[in-house]
């Protein structure tokens, strides 16, 4: 059954702040395999002009792809989770994550298209500071692939 169409633009509440550790990102550099010292090494940062280590530019998927989760269990949408697999990520930054910040991410569904059975959502996360400054837009892929037989 295709997601109904009517909640294109529909936007969720603002997630929890979530926090920017140094660990957090030493931790996600490393398993990502990137020796850049700026995500582990303050005072490398500070050469590079931040206050603090900056995380590796991916590393905001793990609070974006946590607040699409209002999305996906949204009932009303109607999105068979079991069936849905990552299709596309992209970022678009202001400014690096830093350890220190306090995030939170608004939801947004900018598309749901139906192709060849299968359900396309399109989600965009709107990461802001605790002093309400954007930081980073980021856009995640979703597809519900169709029921076998149907």
């Amino acid at each position: 059954m295709a997601l109904d169409q009517s909640f294109v633009g529909r936007s969720y509440p603002p997630t929890d702040p979530y926090e920017v550790g140094r660990e957090k990102i030493r931790e996600f550099a490393e398993a990502v395999g990137d020796p850049n010292p700026a995500y582990t090494d303050p005072e490398a940062a500070k050469a590079l002009g931040y206050a603090d280590v900056i995380a590796p530019p991916t590393f905001v998927f793990t609070i974006t792809y946590k607040a699409a989760g209002q999305v996906v269990q949204d009932p009303q949408l109607g999105l068979d989770y079991s069936r849905v697999v990552h299709g596309d990520q992209k970022f678009a930054y202001k400014r690096p994550v830093r350890a220190g910040d306090r995030l939170t991410v608004v939801s947004t569904i900018e598309a749901i298209k139906s192709m060849a059975g299968n359900d396309i959502l399109d989600i965009r996360g709107e990461v802001h500071d605790e002093a309400g400054e954007h930081v980073v837009t980021a856009w995640t892929k979703l597809v519900a692939r169709a029921a076998e037989g149907g």
